[in-house]
């Protein structure tokens, strides 16, 4: 039988050795402060630095810690879907385990939970020790992303939040491979609430979300919850068809009323090359959505747990989207 705690903090985490002392250390500070039960739940999602032998060492003396070892890396939006699923309490944190967020949010947050708010999120009114190029890509992201969707998935935040159980529940109902998780929050719905903060720069280490992971992430964003990109597609066909059109009305006039000499190889080639790319481009777009939809049909669980550890067996119990090898 499953222990009842009251707040389940999810960490995933992937080479994190550098910072991950200090984080356990500031997340029993704060979680000790609250008076109440808790479990601290670490994903390590395929690291290869020894930070999930030090979360071991850690569940030996206390109790709290709990430890989900997958078979690899996944990704950071996987680790953070198997947190969820193996969570106990009656209200679910999440926060990376670098420190970019601060723990201490999350006394605020739980006094929003207290009121009577079943999601609180941290919306960020600044982002420290970041390059201008990382916070104008992220803000073009949201904003692209909010103006294509008509869900209502805010601006300048992350995957730090708090989830009521009900909320939780409701997100383990939802098995689709390429997840974006703040999206998914907003997509379920309940009563939900900010609290504003400044993102620290991160304690040690190295980002996690490279230019390739963070292009990944904005097209799982973008493809899961809106189509607008292929009705782009249809309207910007439609333009340049009309566009063709009136040009090859211009060639015939010129042809039939005119002495005019038409050199028109180079326009010609110029055309062919604007078509051809909108096509081969439309075809990428078209591709990102089928692709997705393949990787739906597979039915390959999300992920794989090679262990487990501070766990009981009724925690243990496999799911539908897991494999379990303890």
């Amino acid at each position: 039988m499953r222990v009842k705690v009251r707040y389940s903090i999810i960490i995933p985490m992937y080479n994190e050795e550098a910072v991950i002392q200090e984080t356990y250390r500031r997340l029993k500070q704060v979680m000790n402060a609250t008076g109440e039960s808790y479990e601290l739940l670490f994903v390590n999602d395929g690291s290869q630095d020894r930070c999930a032998a030090m979360i071991k060492e850690y569940g030996n003396w206390d109790e709290t810690v709990k430890l989900i070892d997958f078979s690899r890396n996944f990704g950071h939006q996987i680790a953070i879907t198997a947190g969820m699923d193996y969570s106990a309490g009656d209200a679910v944190i999440i926060i990376d385990a670098d420190l970019q967020d601060p723990p201490e949010l999350i006394l605020q947050m739980i006094d929003k939970w207290k009121q009577g708010y079943e999601v609180v999120y941290a919306k960020r009114v600044k982002r420290q020790g970041e390059t201008w190029f990382k916070k104008w890509s992220a803000s073009l992201f949201y904003r692209v992303l909010r103006a294509s969707t008509e869900i209502d998935i805010p601006v300048d935040t992350g995957d730090f939040r708090l989830m009521d159980r009900k909320v939780c529940d409701e997100m383990k109902r939802l098995n689709e491979n390429n997840r974006f998780v703040r999206g998914l929050v907003s997509w379920v719905g309940f009563r939900q609430t900010a609290i504003e903060y400044e993102r620290h720069e991160r304690l040690a280490g190295e980002t996690k979300y490279p230019l390739k992971r963070m292009l990944k992430l904005c097209l799982d964003g973008i493809t899961s919850f809106s189509y607008k990109p292929l009705k782009l597609a249809g309207y910007a066909g439609g333009i340049l068809s009309g566009a063709g059109f009136l040009y090859l009305i211009y060639v015939l006039y010129l042809a039939l009323f005119t002495d005019a000499t038409n050199k028109g190889w180079p326009s010609l080639i110029g055309i062919m090359l604007i078509f051809n790319g909108f096509v081969l481009a439309m075809l990428g777009i078209l591709g990102e959505y089928v692709g997705r939809i393949y990787d739906e049909t597979k039915g390959r669980p999300l992920y794989i747990v090679r262990e487990c550890h501070g766990l009981t067996k009724g925690e243990l119990t496999v799911k539908k989207r897991v494999i379990d090898y303890e």
